[in-house]
């Protein structure tokens, strides 16, 4: 490199940095710089065309759980688009605050679904889940008149930073919610500029019918998330009721499941996934657990080459679940998740 060639890099390296702290201000001298300033610093998790993302839920591990440290984990992650759980923009927004040990309660949540629960955490299970009940007789109460501005407040700052929010996902579209709380939902979504929101599927023809309907009012899509329940015709009832019906397939799930063949199922619906969810799981041969990725039996490289090659838009959401090693945390694990993705991409 030649001295001249040197020094200009220099000065251009150390412009961008006192940009990206805010300690520099716009000059005549640099008004015209390259258009690379403006994302200096940003994360670019989009690889061979394929939006790699991340759920927030992966945070729930990590001390602060609000809209502001959320943000600082995912840049560290080095992720730039998301798909938002309700807690860190409703939090934001000013929902009442839960007693609730949220981390306690997932690992609960999830031994239930497994059918693993001693006794004593039976009884604590219901404990949580009665402290919850008033909790949500409380948000659904705020929730009538909550603030859009801090919605659309939180969107510009999570913009301004280089992250997208794609997807959102309140707990605000069950079965034992309201009418109101489903509008608002929709409405809280699209301030967060999110294409869609996200729910468990209720297993329910008669819900996935009425939030068909109400995601057309809002020009909104709905898209169902599912477990070890997922099979190749899952969705196919959702997908007949409304346009607005999508899939938010986990395909670490589906081969947990004992489903074969997950590649045939983006290849069906394709157009009609919204997003989906990566982890690695073992099949039921091997035991079902989640690994580290690279360890299970989910053919992510597969998955992830398969959606660049045939240019598939929808993203592929990164959801840790496998145990966080003692001398790491999850901030880590997401940024080994999607080390991982550029490895199998190529990238």
């Amino acid at each position: 490199m030649k001295a001249k060639e040197s020094i200009s890099r220099r000065k251009f390296i150390g412009t961008s940095s006192l940009l990206a702290a805010g300690l520099l201000l716009p000059t005549q001298q640099i008004i015209g710089a390259p258009a690379i300033l403006k994302n200096y610093g940003k994360p670019n998790s989009k690889i061979n065309g394929v939006q790699i993302g991340v759920i927030t839920y992966s945070y729930r591990s990590m001390p602060d759980q609000s809209a502001e440290a959320t943000l600082k984990y995912i840049l560290e992650s080095g992720v730039s688009a998301i798909e938002m759980m309700g807690g860190p923009a409703e939090s934001f927004a000013g929902m009442p605050e839960s007693a609730v040990d949220r981390r306690a309660f997932f690992g609960l949540r999830r031994k239930q679904r497994d059918g693993s629960l001693t006794e004593a955490e039976s009884k604590e299970m219901k404990e949580i889940s009665a402290q919850m009940e008033a909790h949500n007789k409380a948000v659904a109460k705020w929730r009538m008149n909550a603030p859009l501005d801090k919605f659309k407040q939180l969107k510009k700052m999570y913009k301004a930073a280089g992250v997208k929010i794609y997807g959102f996902k309140p707990s605000a579209f069950g079965k034992g919610n309201t009418d109101a709380e489903i509008d608002y939902g929709f409405r809280a979504a699209k301030a967060l500029g999110a294409s869609h929101v996200t729910l468990e599927h209720p297993s329910d023809d008669a819900h996935t019918m009425k939030l068909g309907k109400m995601a057309q009012k809002h020009k909104m899509r709905v898209a169902y998330h599912g477990h070890t329940q997922q099979t190749p015709d899952f969705w196919d009832t959702a997908l007949l009721q409304s346009k607005y019906n999508m899939l938010n397939p986990d395909l670490g799930h589906y081969v947990a499941a004992g489903n074969e063949k997950p590649l045939d199922l983006l290849k069906k619906h394709h157009k009609r996934i919204s997003s989906m969810h990566l982890k690695d799981r073992r099949n039921p041969a091997n035991g079902q657990e989640n690994q580290v990725w690279g360890e299970g039996d989910t053919p992510i490289g597969q998955i992830l080459n398969l959606m660049s090659t045939e240019r598939y838009k929808f993203p592929a959401t990164v959801e840790l679940e496998y145990k966080i090693p003692a001398d790491s945390d999850a901030v880590k694990e997401v940024s080994r998740c999607l080390a991982f993705c550029r490895k199998q991409l190529n990238a």
